[in-house]
């Protein structure tokens, strides 16, 4: 540990040069990094109200503790208040490493348990209805359809699909080439039927703009979409075929996934099409089609209801 650092600091102060290390050195996305820092901003608004002029090394896992019973208060389920404290942790080992304090004070914290939560997702004869109901009247119409299909088609996440260029299809190999976290590139496979739906799409489009930007998909202006616009549309259609609680494009992520894993796909094969760093993350598809299995037996069983 570096001893010339490890001085009373203001917590802002490490916050900064936490932030910078996840953004340049981490390469966490950039909706991972305002997920940190909104974390960290709501943790230092909590001291500063509570315990002004408290300094980083004096924070205790007491001061941790009592923002917990605060979020608690203030309605905050236990999945978020688990993830705040994991950005407290990470924040904390950064500042040991880096020698503003000795300890990590997260480590006596024990975080609230959270239920067993299974992935929602929309059934196939739904998604058939949507894009059977939806128009294709403009260019709006066109691109929201083709939006939606191509995450069901991938289950890409709504940022992978901002990002998206003209370069990143592959036209020979009939597939395309996705950004994911932490900057991975992937590549999955697309069907020639949607390779010709982005082909139309993209002639639409250029005829469209004279002036774009250099992205897939665009807003009505010609520039790059926003999260906020990806959110809206597909929760504005999903709602028209599906009373499931979360109708955000990480539904149509599930559903690929669900369905991939219901037709007997290999476990290791969906990981890699997700991009998920270990099969924990993608193992919680298997009890979508374990709960399907349990469907299925008490349905046609005999033996199922004694």
């Amino acid at each position: 540990m570096n001893q010339k650092k490890h001085y009373a600091q203001n917590i802002e102060d490490i916050q900064i040069s936490f932030c910078e290390y996840i953004q340049f050195e981490k390469r966490f996305s950039d909706h991972t990094l305002k997920s940190y820092q909104n974390d960290l901003n709501q943790f230092i608004i909590f001291l500063n109200a509570h315990y002004l002029g408290l300094k980083i090394d004096e924070i205790q896992h007491t001061h941790i503790r009592s923002w917990m019973v605060d979020l608690v208060n203030g309605a905050k389920t236990a999945r978020s208040i688990n993830r705040k404290i994991s950005t407290l942790r990470s924040f904390f080992n950064f500042s040991k490493r880096e020698g503003y304090v000795l300890k990590n004070p997260t480590l006596k914290i024990i975080t609230p348990k959270v239920g067993k939560r299974l992935p929602q997702f929309v059934q196939t004869k739904n998604l058939e209805k949507l894009f059977d109901t939806i128009p294709s009247g403009g260019y709006d119409d066109l691109r929201n359809r083709l939006i939606i299909e191509l995450m069901y088609s991938t289950g890409m996440r709504r940022i992978e699909l901002i990002d998206l260029k003209d370069s990143s299809i592959d036209w020979a190999n009939c597939s395309i080439k996705v950004l994911g976290k932490g900057n991975k590139e992937r590549i999955i496979p697309l069907s020639p039927k949607l390779l010709k739906k982005i082909e139309t799409y993209q002639d639409f489009r250029d005829d469209h703009f004279e002036d774009k930007a250099d992205a897939l998909f665009l807003t009505g202006k010609g520039k790059e979409l926003y999260p906020k616009m990806v959110y809206n549309l597909v929760k504005k259609y999903l709602s028209t075929v599906s009373s499931i609680d979360k109708r955000s494009p990480h539904v149509l992520r599930h559903s690929f996934a669900t369905h991939l894993m219901n037709e007997g796909a290999d476990l290791n094969a969906v990981k890699e099409l997700l991009g998920h760093a270990n099969l924990a993350a993608t193992q919680v598809y298997t009890h979508n089609s374990i709960e399907k299995l349990k469907q299925v037996y008490k349905n046609t069983h005999p033996k199922s209801s004694e």
